[in-house]
């Protein structure tokens, strides 16, 4: 199908969102009138550029405050519809957008509004423009689609017809399903946008809170497959207004828009069971998802072993191996796996997690999936004897890799790493696996991280958290697989500098301990550092829960953290952050599923607190870690 997006879902100028949008291989775009009058290209010169980028030009927007009003207000609104005609024949645009009135001026009356539009369509026929009459959620006297449909039935003019857009269905909670009762030739364009679900005004909520298909809480696709059952086959657009895309690269939103309405088309397909074949609605349907297994590995950039290696030794890991022609270290404990590699350059800047492992069931459709979804492909200097291994970028720079990790049909990545190999078995220490990681994304790649993952990976996210910060407010939202192999925390700090220190994007890797209360003693006797947690949280903790007086002195002298769910309990504690990076133990006892996120300000308050030195006492104020 044809794929289009409106010039306001973009920043910057005119020029540069029609040069993004051809660049992300739409077909289409929707002029918004505030981007053409503060441009200095003629309307002419837009309809040139926007021919040589390939995209045709599908919806001039938005016509305000029409229909129903009195005579005198008519003429005007008359003669202000016949200079946007004339600008629009200039451009080469056929299709208005009018937006049901919000003028104080208009009159509760269909048959008025009915008549007026008939008004408006004959004049803009006259010019080659067909109107598109759209139901605002905030509407003055017409506010959901079946009352615009209505009055657009009443009108009976073959120029004018119905604009759906999803945002103003959804957000009212108007069940899509009479959509299928409107004429395919009477809805003359379908504007699509997601949003998060949040308790504000709609009009608000419209102006700033928009995100692509994908990113919110909507069921956009379902909204889709009702459009297309009446055999709607015009443009799939998308306008969405959003503060963060207001800001961040055009280039880089527009390839995200683009990876929504692929993801958009996949979803639709499904509700229409043709996701084999989906030949009849002529919807594009990407290679499915192949949903990782597990983690294979992380991989920590680092300037040197050292610290690192000391506190993988003290949580029980062992080195099993040296890559053959690369300076990274394979340490290894139960099936959990982690990389040093002291040979990056961004180990300059202390650890940082650069890499993870994904375990899949197939690594070239991974791929694939990955390619289709406008996930770049990462090089990848490869010795001659190398597994091959396959990268793709995730939205903050972290390379994934896909990898069969001692499967007969795959060769193992495991297999480049020789020297002074040993058996993994020999790790002495109680974790088992990599529980989870978490990815501290900038601040305006959060919703593309989080339709990244779903989309590319096949990952379920669950519902977006904000939790405090004592410099500002951390944004959180996990990405999983419906058993829990695989789990990602994905981070956003809104967090600004002070004492003059730099905010710091901590990145982490949870380890699950099968005994946690060994793994805390064994880095207690190895004298290795972990977090402290202050007193103050364990009377907290007494207060909230009754565990028992041995189980609370237990947590308390190992500086353990406790949080329960409705499928069992939870504990875990940190190390000291390294660089960007810290661990977290965990261990999960009868089915926990979350991630201990009341815990979160706990934890993030005692980073911000550097170690006493050992000859003064604790800084009056803190700083960052």
């Amino acid at each position: 199908m044809r794929r289009s997006i409106a010039t306001v879902s973009l920043s910057g100028s005119l020029a540069e969102k029609l040069t993004a949008i051809g660049g992300a291989g739409f077909d289409g775009v929707e002029i918004f009138e505030n981007d053409l009058v503060s441009s200095a290209m003629s309307p002419e010169e837009v309809r040139s550029r926007a021919a040589d980028l390939g995209l045709g030009i599908d919806l001039f927007q938005p016509f305000r405050d029409f229909e129903a009003v009195p005579p005198a207000l008519l003429a005007r609104n008359l003669r202000r519809a016949e200079h946007k005609f004339a600008v629009m024949e200039r451009l080469g645009a056929t299709r208005l957008l009018v937006c049901s009135t919000v003028s104080p001026e208009s009159v509760d009356d269909d048959a008025l509004a009915a008549e007026q539009l008939r008004l408006l369509a004959e004049r803009a026929a006259a010019h080659g423009v067909r109107i598109a009459y759209e139901a605002l959620a905030w509407g003055r006297h017409v506010n959901d689609y079946l009352h615009a449909w209505r009055i657009v039935r009443m009108a009976d003019h073959p120029d004018l017809g119905v604009c759906l857009d999803s945002f103003h269905i959804l957000s009212r909670d108007v069940d899509p399903y009479a959509i299928e009762t409107i004429p395919a030739e009477k809805i003359f364009f379908l504007q699509l946008a997601d949003a998060p679900a949040l308790p504000m005004d709609v009009l608000y909520w419209s102006r700033h809170y928009r995100c692509f298909p994908g990113q919110g809480d909507f069921d956009v696709a379902g909204l889709v497959a009702h459009v297309l059952r009446t055999g709607y086959r015009g443009p799939l657009s998308l306008e969405v207004f959003n503060d963060i895309f207001r800001q961040a690269a055009s280039t880089r939103t527009a390839l995200d828009a683009m990876r929504s309405l692929i993801s958009l088309e996949e979803a639709a397909a499904g509700r229409l069971g043709e996701t084999a074949a989906p030949v009849r609605t002529g919807l594009s349907v990407p290679p499915p998802p192949v949903v990782p297994t597990g983690f294979a590995f992380a991989e920590l950039a680092a300037p040197a072993t050292g610290p690192l290696g000391e506190l993988l030794t003290a949580l029980g890991f062992v080195r099993t191996g040296v890559h053959s022609g690369k300076p990274v270290e394979l340490w290894e404990q139960g099936s959990a796996r982690v990389l040093l590699n002291t040979g990056s350059a961004e180990s300059e800047d202390g650890p940082v997690l650069g890499a993870i492992g994904l375990e899949s069931p197939d690594p070239a459709a991974s791929v694939k999936r990955a390619e289709a979804l406008l996930s770049p492909v990462l090089p990848r200097l490869r010795g001659p004897r190398d597994a091959p291994l396959d990268a793709v970028a995730a939205p903050d720079g972290t390379e994934l890799f896909f990898c069969r990790t001692a499967q007969p049909d795959h060769p193992s990545w495991t297999d480049d790493f020789t020297g002074s190999r040993r058996d993994p078995g020999e790790a002495a220490g109680e974790i088992t696996h990599i529980d989870h990681v978490a990815l501290t994304q900038p601040w305006h790649h959060f919703d593309e991280a989080s339709l990244f993952y779903r989309s590319v990976l096949g990952l379920r996210p669950h519902d977006s958290l904000e939790l405090p910060d004592p410099y500002g407010l951390l944004r959180s939202r996990a990405v999983s697989t419906e058993d829990g192999r695989v789990r990602v925390a994905l981070n956003v700090a809104y967090v600004g500098a002070h004492d003059g220190a730099p905010d710091m994007a901590w990145q982490h890797v949870a380890l699950a301990s099968e005994d946690i209360v060994a793994t805390a003693r064994r880095l207690r006797a190895a004298g290795t550092a972990r977090l402290a947690i202050p007193a103050n949280y364990y009377d907290d903790l007494e207060a909230r829960y009754d565990l028992g007086e041995e189980r609370h002195r237990l947590l308390r002298e190992l500086g353990l953290l406790y949080d329960r769910d409705e499928h069992g309990e939870f504990l875990h504690f940190y190390t000291v952050t390294s660089g960007r990076v810290f661990f977290e133990v965990v261990q999960r006892l009868g089915g926990y599923r979350g991630y201990g996120a009341v815990n979160a300000p706990i934890r993030l308050a005692a980073q911000h607190v550097p170690p006493a030195p050992r000859s003064a006492g604790r800084p009056e104020r803190p700083r960052p870690a």
